[in-house]
């Protein structure tokens, strides 16, 4: 039985480190990520002013948050196509409710007409996180 329940606990375990930061599409609802959109601008995130707007939620003592904001302060030097927003959750807890952020860091990607093109959970992988800017800012300048 022991035996069984570790294996079912590593299973778990494996299935949840790669979901971790992995980017999830936005509703195909009629609202389609404009809820999220709205509370986001509230933060006053102003996508129209890049190619795409990644807005983090992040949390004071969160480890991996702070290598997160790192990645994508460095590919915003790089990529002028970017821009990078950050909140701090503890201070926002009305948006944290509104947008169903469960962990740190969750990200949020919009495009420049403001429509969210997905979100993660967790930290994402350097070399995704790059892919996925590079994909919407034309790659390093």
């Amino acid at each position: 039985m022991l035996v069984a329940v570790l294996l079912v606990t590593a299973a778990v375990a494996g299935w949840l480190r790669t979901r971790s930061g992995a980017l999830s599409r936005p509703g195909t609802g009629p609202e389609g990520g404009m809820q999220e959109s709205a509370v986001l601008a509230g933060l006053g995130v102003r996508p129209a002013e890049a190619d795409l707007t990644v807005v983090q939620f992040s949390t004071a003592f969160c480890g991996p948050c702070r290598a997160t904001r790192a990645r994508l302060q460095q590919l915003q030097r790089t990529r002028p196509g970017l821009a990078y927003v950050h909140v701090d959750a503890e201070s926002h807890l009305d948006e944290v409710r509104a947008l169903d952020v469960r962990r740190t860091p969750t990200l949020f990607y919009l495009d420049r007409a403001g429509r969210l093109l997905g979100r993660s959970s967790g930290a994402p992988r350097p070399d995704q996180l790059t892919a996925l800017v590079d994909a919407h800012t034309g790659g390093a300048g």
